[in-house]
């Protein structure tokens, strides 16, 4: 899986010299952790998190901050911004994504064409995206074991997260008790429902 399947866009950004309050107006309403920073042309030069703001308002400006001598709060998301900011590009493995997250803690990565952003990935869209194909996989290692056992287009098969639908277009009971022992047998499976559909005449 890369980058491109799992990415946010397009991306809502801030400029750095926007007031640090608008910034923080864009996190809370759009329910983000962070926002990145563009410049003039829209090039990626920083990103700016809840943390940074909070450490700004609570804390003063951070050590080794190149605006540490500042006095009072910072005005605008330039001053607080994180840079320079790690990136990734479409093309890149979402496994590296998810190792450089974990490894350096941090919660979303602007993911970039050259200089222009293009996408966010955050951890949840990472997990989300990684679910969602562990669900198509899950239904297809049930069918594989149904289409075993009876003919394929009996059953219709379900998954979402790891719980199992099937629907069984053939009404007996004894073949059913057969098909949730054979699909609870798939690994991964948390648990399995079936239950006998009628097929539509038209």
């Amino acid at each position: 899986m890369h980058i491109r399947d799992a990415m946010v866009h397009p991306v809502v950004t801030v400029r750095a010299d926007a007031p640090v309050g608008e910034a923080a107006q864009s996190l809370v309403r759009n329910g983000f952790t962070a926002l990145p920073v563009t410049d003039d042309d829209g090039s990626l030069i920083g990103i700016v998190t809840e943390a940074d703001l909070l450490t700004d308002t609570l804390a003063g400006p951070r050590a080794g901050s190149e605006h540490r001598h500042r006095a009072g709060p910072a005005k605008t998301v330039g001053q607080v911004m994180t840079t320079p900011v790690e990136s990734l590009t479409p093309g890149a493995a979402a496994v590296d994504a998810a190792r450089m997250m974990l490894d350096e803690r941090i919660r979303c990565l602007p993911v970039v064409d050259g200089r222009s952003i293009v996408g966010i990935v955050t951890r949840r869209d990472l997990l989300r995206v990684g679910l969602t194909r562990q669900d198509a996989l899950l239904a297809d290692a049930v069918q594989k074991q149904l289409a075993a056992f009876a003919d394929s287009n009996r059953w219709t098969v379900y998954v979402r997260a790891g719980v199992v639908k099937i629907e069984d277009y053939v009404d007996n009971p004894a073949d059913r008790v057969v098909a949730k022992r054979l699909a609870e047998s798939v690994p991964g499976v948390a648990e399995v429902l079936v239950t006998h559909c009628t097929p539509d005449p038209f």
